[in-house]
């Protein structure tokens, strides 16, 4: 199973943006995914999970950021982040459990005050 995630970039306090991540390689349908960040000198956090179609957020972010799966290709998962703060700047990875760990490669997101 690999992931590729993508989507990361530099954006202004207040603007949005989506990451998504390609899950390719997996032979069963996947219901446990999620989206994990990592700042500058900090532990690696859950940002949103989506498990069996429920969804769950960081304290965070929560109203402003929304995991989803594309319907059509179901291994593919979305972060939409709006209202971007300069603490949301991190790395931010893809995270999928299927019979065991699978992480993306990490894609960098910046937001300037």
């Amino acid at each position: 199973v690999q992931l590729q995630a993508c989507g990361g970039g530099l954006v202004q306090a207040g603007g949005s943006l989506r990451l998504s991540c390609a899950v390719s390689g997996a032979i069963f349908s996947i219901n446990n995914m999620a989206w994990y960040r990592q700042a500058p000198g900090k532990q690696r956090e859950l940002v949103a999970g989506l498990i069996s179609g429920s969804t769950n957020y960081a304290d965070s972010v929560k109203g402003r950021f929304t995991i989803s799966r594309d319907n059509a290709a179901k291994n593919t998962v979305y972060l939409q982040m709006n209202s971007l703060k300069p603490e949301d700047t991190a790395v931010y990875y893809c995270y999928v459990r299927l019979f065991r760990h699978y992480w993306g490669q990490g894609t960098e997101l910046t937001v300037s005050s």
